[in-house]
C-alpha cells in the first residue's frame, strides 16, 4: 500500500526519538493472565476504509478465537503520535502497536521503546526460522534484540509496459543490468529537448529509485563486522554509484531528465508516469498492480524482478523487502494478552491471508505465501515470489534508525548532479559522516 511504502523507504522514513528512560522496561516480568476476560488496546496506522475494514475482520477473528479478550483499535497512528504515547505511558496508551517504518527497528530496540518478544516467543515454543522468511525477521530486530515481527510485506520488482516492449522488439524484462540499461535506452524517444517517452528514470529523485531499492540487486553489506561503515570498502557501492550515474548519462543527462521529472504527476495519483506511459519502466511494490488498475491503464503491464549485477545472474529473483512490524508496548500492564493479539495477526495462516488479501500487500510468513487462499492473480505471482526468494533483502536496522540511510542518499544526489566528481573521496567522507552519526546516537 502507498502509505506504507512512504514510510518504509529508508531516504523518508520518520525518524523517531525516544529515550530509554522514558520507556519502562521490557516485557519479561509480563505477569497478566493471557486468559482472563479483558480489554487490550492496538494502535495502527491503516486510514483508507477498505484497510480499516480489514483490520477490524481480522480483530473480529481474533476475537471470536479468544472469547476473553476484546480489542480496542485506534487507527491512522504516525510513528510521532505512537513516539510520543510510548514516552508519555499511562492507562490511555496502546498495549499493541505497529508502525510502516522498518527502519526505525534499531530505534525501538535499543531504546527499550518496544517490549523484547524473545520470553513470550520461548513460552509460545514458536521457531520464527521456520515461520518467517529470512530478510523480514532481520529487519525486526536488532543487535540480537527481538522487538518486533513482521505484520506482511512489501516486494520491489520491475513494472513494463508490454506494449511499449513489443514495439521496441523486445522479447523479455531484463536480468541483468547491462540489458536494463540496453532497454532503458531502446524505450526512450525524445520529442525536442524533452521525451515522448522515457525507457526509465534513473535519478534519485526519482518515485522509489532511491539508493537502498538500487543496492538491493547487488550483493553489498553496508557495515563491516566491527559495526563500521562498509561503503567506501565494499566495491559494490561504487559499480552501482557508476552504473546508476552512466545510466544518467545515457538516457539524456541529469538536467534534462529532471526537468522531464518535474511533469509527472503525483506518485499515489492516477498520473503516475509509468501509468500515463511517460516511462515505459518502473521500480516499485506489489501495490502499483491495484493503482494502474483503478487508474484505467490501456496498455498491458508486465512485472518481473529487477536486474541483477552482471555477474550475480544466479541470483535473479531477489528485490528489495520492507513491510509493517508489531510490537508490545513495556507500559502495558497486559503484555500477555497483547502477544496473544500480536501472534495471531503475525503467525496465524488464516490471518494472514485474509488481511493480505484485503489490502493487497505480501503475506510475512512461509505457510501464507504458499496459501491456497492466497489470491495471487495477473502479476502478484511476481511479488509473492520476490518475498520468497532466499536473497531479497532490507538494508540492516541502526541505532540511529534511518539516518545512514539518508546520508547515503544525499551523497547520491550530489554524485549523479556532478558536484561529487571523486566517486571514491566522496564515499570515504560519506562513511566517516555515517560513523560518527551512529557513535554519537549511542
Amino acid at each position: 500500500m502507498p502509505r506504507k511504502a512512504v514510510l518504509a523507504a529508508a531516504s523518508t522514513a520518520l525518524l523517531v526519538t525516544v529515550g530509554t528512560g522514558c520507556t519502562g522496561s521490557s516485557g519479561s516480568g509480563a505477569t497478566d493472565d493471557p486468559n482472563a476476560k479483558t480489554t487490550i488496546t492496538f494502535w495502527h496506522g491503516w486510514s483508507a476504509p477498505a484497510e480499516v475494514k480489514a483490520i477490524q475482520e481480522n480483530i473480529a477473528r481474533f476475537e471470536k478465537a479468544h472469547p476473553n479478550i476484546k480489542v480496542k483499535v485506534v487507527g491512522n497512528i504516525n510513528d510521532d503520535k505512537l513516539n510520543q504515547a510510548l514516552r508519555a505511558g499511562g492507562s490511555n496508551g496502546p498495549d499493541v502497536v505497529s508502525s510502516f517504518t522498518t527502519s526505525n527497528v534499531g530505534k525501538f530496540c535499543s531504546s527499550g521503546a518496544f517490549a523484547d518478544l524473545k520470553p513470550f516467543i520461548e513460552k509460545s515454543k514458536l521457531d520464527l526460522d521456520a515461520i518467517i522468511p529470512k530478510p523480514m525477521l532481520e529487519y525486526t530486530e536488532f543487535e540480537g534484540t527481538r522487538c518486533a515481527l513482521p505484520l506482511l510485506g512489501d516486494a520491489y520488482g520491475l513494472y513494463y509496459n508490454k506494449d511499449a516492449f513489443e514495439a521496441a522488439g523486445i522479447k523479455t524484462p531484463p536480468k541483468t543490468w547491462t540489458e536494463f540499461a540496453e532497454d532503458a535506452k531502446k524505450l526512450t524517444k525524445t520529442k525536442g529537448d524533452s521525451y515522448a517517452q522515457l525507457g526509465f528514470m534513473p535519478n534519485f529523485h526519482g518515485y522509489e529509485t532511491v539508493v537502498d531499492h538500487y543496492m538491493s540487486q547487488w550483493d553489498h553489506s553496508y557495515f563491516d563486522r566491527s559495526g563500521k561503515s562498509n561503503i567506501a570498502e565494499d566495491p559494490a557501492f561504487a559499480e552501482m554509484f557508476t552504473y546508476q550515474k552512466k545510466l544518467v548519462g545515457d538516457l539524456g543527462g541529469f538536467r534534462k531528465l529532471e526537468r522531464y521529472r518535474n511533469t509527472f504527476g503525483d506518485e499515489w495519483g492516477a498520473k503516475h508516469p509509468f501509468q500515463t506511459g511517460q516511462v515505459a519502466m518502473q521500480l516499485d511494490g506489489e501495490w502499483r498492480l491495484g493503482m494502474a488498475k483503478d487508474a484505467g491503464v490501456k496498455f498491458e503491464i508486465g512485472t518481473a524482478p529487477m536486474p541483477v549485477a552482471d555477474d550475480e545472474v544466479d541470483e535473479y529473483g531477489k528485490g528489495f523487502l520492507s513491510g509493517t512490524i508489531m510490537g508490545i508496548a513495556p507500559q502495558s500492564e497486559k503484555q500477555n494478552a497483547a502477544w496473544e493479539l500480536m501472534k495471531y495477526m503475525t503467525t496465524d495462516t488464516e490471518a494472514v491471508v485474509s488481511f493480505a488479501n484485503a489490502i493487497h500487500n505480501v503475506p510475512s510468513t512461509f505457510d501464507a505465501l504458499k496459501s491456497p487462499d492466497l489470491k495471487v492473480e495477473g502479476g502478484f505471482r511476481t511479488f509473492v515470489e520476490i518475498a520468497r526468494h532466499p536473497r531479497s533483502n532490507t538494508p540492516p536496522a541502526s541505532v540511529n534508525g534511518a539516518t545512514y540511510q539518508t546520508t547515503l542518499q544525499d551523497f547520491g544526489y550530489q554524485y549523479e548532479s556532478g558536484k561529487v566528481k571523486d566517486l571514491k573521496a566522496g564515499l570515504k567522507k560519506t562513511a566517516d559522516q555515517i560513523d560518527r552519526d551512529i557513535e554519537q546516537a549511542k
